[in-house]
């Protein structure tokens, strides 16, 4: 499955969150350095969920929708 990833520059770095994973967001220094932390948190996180027998979070479209054409 493919998650949303949203990243976030600010004046300390760099920050980075998934919607559809609810209380996953990583900080770091550099882009490169949240890309990875996002990657391994994932993992962990959804690693976790099947360890417990939790369902994989369906994806949401709220991101992919096309815009609505302007009448």
């Amino acid at each position: 499955m493919k998650y949303v990833v949203i990243y976030e520059k600010c004046a300390n770095g760099w920050g980075a969150y998934v919607p559809d994973l609810q209380g996953l967001g990583v900080a770091g220094t550099t882009l490169d350095e949240v890309k990875q932390l996002i990657r391994e948190a994932m993992d962990f996180h959804l690693e976790s969920m099947r360890e417990h027998g939790d369902p994989a979070p369906a994806l949401h479209d709220y991101f992919l929708k096309e815009p609505k054409a302007k009448s």
